[in-house]
């Protein structure tokens, strides 16, 4: 095992593929400084080739500089996704997407077979549309073909991990188990899979289960392979890579009782707890973390745009909005609900935004503006408690995602939080953590 990088070899590399494009970082351990990086595009849609992911990170390699000086590599990438490859390692369908919604109605099916409770205690989340189980009792449902014709199951990341090993060994793929934990089929308390679960969502016999190959999951340190070594890359140590919010948690190195807050289009909060947590409601999702921990996470469907919403009614731009909201002591009673595109956190998908409170003393620009950054604190304090109900501890809370910027949500954060917030620099925090774990791996 590589122990630690050399002169000629002295960075290392971490990768964020996303929904909406791939990230390249590669970082100087011995300093934590990003020294370059790059970006390839993906394309839109919630059913998408596989194919494009791999263009994407080749795209991001060769824009990051190439990986001629990188001795360990990592690969952090969306959760959830469906990746179903027939015997001869080839992808049988386009991916499904976590934001993909057709299985919605096999997620109620699943839910209504075990129960939530027997779902919450079995694997740490009730199953929901974005669920990898869902998309594959869809997939049973409606595509019986191609799910007759599936050899193994994996999730984004470990497909990108496999293409970059250059590998064709269906029994070569490897996750790691904070991405393991978002399928809805591996144990909550160990990194093990629950082939029952897995023939209940596909229709099978656990017998007939067991025969379809899925990724071994790893430890958070352990070594996955090597590169490809027709491209060069054979010298490259390949890290077990890590799900998207387990990258960032371990971007920004987030430990137990810290929380992370992310606003961006939607918004989680995530904090890092040394036991596993069960919630029977289903708002959070009792995922693992990148170091060994777990990382109970409950997401919100309303976060930045909440205040792009206000501010497009109030005809101020961005910035307007944050002076505004903060040429006011409060809201002056006004409040904001911002279910703009009904909720997650609390569960209501159908409901809608409102404003209450309403006089002639609050019915103005700036206590608009004040009670949509409220009201978007609010929604994620929301969330946090949710994780706070389980048990877990947090006294700290590290924000980051667009909606961080905003000058009115850093001021009001620690009061309406309650905690002490911190705001890190913005930065490519899934990659960066895919990156650090890297230089773990080989012992920097």
């Amino acid at each position: 095992m590589t122990t630690q990088t050399d002169r000629q070899r002295p960075y290392v590399a971490g990768v964020d593929s996303s929904t909406q494009s791939c990230k390249v970082v590669i970082l100087d351990p011995a300093t934590g400084q990003i020294v370059r990086q790059g970006r390839g595009p993906h394309p839109d849609g919630t059913a998408i080739d596989p194919e494009y992911w791999w263009q994407g990170f080749l795209e991001a390699a060769e824009d990051a500089g190439g990986l001629d000086d990188v001795a360990a590599l990592s690969v952090g990438g969306q959760q959830h996704g469906m990746v179903c490859l027939n015997a001869d390692g080839k992808v049988i369908r386009p991916a499904l997407l976590w934001n993909d919604t057709r299985s919605g109605q096999a997620a109620a099916d699943l839910v209504d077979e075990l129960g939530e409770a027997s779902w919450a205690n079995a694997t740490g989340s009730v199953p929901v549309a974005s669920l990898t189980v869902t998309k594959l009792r869809w997939l049973a449902d409606h595509e019986p073909d191609n799910a007759e014709r599936i050899a193994a199951i994996c999730l984004p990341h470990d497909w990108l991990t496999w293409r970059i090993s250059g590998s064709t060994d269906l029994h070569d793929l490897i996750t790691d188990r904070s991405d393991a934990s978002g399928t809805g089929y591996m144990a909550r308390q160990e990194p093990a899979y629950r082939y029952d679960i897995l023939a209940r969502a596909l229709h099978l016999s656990v017998d007939a289960a067991q025969q379809i190959i899925l990724p071994r999951i790893l430890g958070p340190w352990d070594v996955a392979g090597h590169g490809d070594p027709s491209r060069g890359w054979g010298e490259i140590v390949l890290g077990p890579g890590c799900g998207d919010n387990a990258g960032s948690a371990l971007g920004v190195d987030l430990a137990p009782g810290q929380a992370l807050i992310s606003i961006g289009t939607s918004g989680v909060a995530a904090a890092v707890s040394k036991t596993s947590v069960a919630d029977p409601s289903g708002l959070v999702t009792g995922f693992s973390d990148a170091t060994g921990h777990w990382l109970p996470l409950a997401c919100t469907l309303n976060a930045s745009r909440i205040i792009d919403a206000i501010g497009s009614i109030i005809g101020a731009d961005y910035a307007e909005v944050n002076e505004l909201a903060l040429s006011v002591p409060d809201a002056g009673g006004l409040t904001l609900t911002p279910y703009f595109e009904g909720e997650r956190t609390p569960n209501l998908p159908d409901a809608t935004a409102s404003v209450t409170g309403m006089t002639l003393a609050n019915s103005d620009r700036a206590h608009m503006a004040r009670a949509a950054v409220e009201g978007l604190l609010d929604l994620m304090r929301g969330a946090l408690d949710a994780v706070r109900n389980l048990g877990v501890p947090v006294d700290k809370v590290l924000l980051v995602g667009g909606g961080a910027q905003s000058k009115a949500v850093q001021v009001l954060a620690a009061e309406r939080l309650d905690a002490e917030v911190e705001i890190p620099e913005t930065g490519e925090y899934v990659a960066i953590g895919a990156a650090k774990q890297a230089a773990r791996v080989v012992g920097v």
